[in-house]
């Protein structure tokens, strides 16, 4: 037969009071704020300058295509967002206009297009941008982008 033994320990004893400070505590020190880490291109001659742009221009992108393919097969571009669903690789989750940092609005007429994404606080890492039937993205990182904005590289 075997016997386990087994030792509890002793009750905590009481801890002595705290002795009164005579010193003023430390004062409290805000953390220290690192910079965001650095943009990094997802290929080379990537326009972004965040990763919040590059999805924006990447959603653009496959916009551009869509109306591109839909156009070729049924000869007029598609007038709505939904309409492109299954155009490429449009998917249905990407009408819905809320693009994280980004809010896409979209107008559509069977001879043109005009594609917008508009960031939800405009900086200097959240241009807005612009796009329509000819396939170019402008950008613009002091008002709404239009088509007299500078083309995206």
């Amino acid at each position: 037969m075997t016997v386990f033994l087994f030792t509890v320990p002793p009750l905590a004893q009481q801890a002595e009071p705290a002795s009164p400070q005579t010193s003023a505590p430390p004062p409290a020190t805000a953390p220290a704020q690192t910079p965001a880490p650095a943009y990094a291109p997802k290929f080379s001659g990537d326009p972004a300058h965040s990763e919040s742009e590059a999805a924006a221009l990447g959603y653009m992108r496959v916009v551009i295509r869509a109306q591109r393919l839909f156009n070729k097969q049924y000869g007029h571009f598609a007038t709505t967002l939904a309409e492109l669903v299954h155009s490429g690789s449009f998917t249905r989750r990407m009408v819905n206009p809320d693009r994280g940092d980004y809010t896409a609005a979209f107008k559509g007429k069977k001879d043109s297009y005009i594609l917008t994404m508009t960031p939800k606080f405009m900086d200097a890492q959240h241009r807005s941008f612009y796009a329509e039937d000819d396939g170019k993205i402008h950008a613009d990182e002091s008002k709404p982008a239009d088509r007299d904005s500078p083309v995206v590289k």
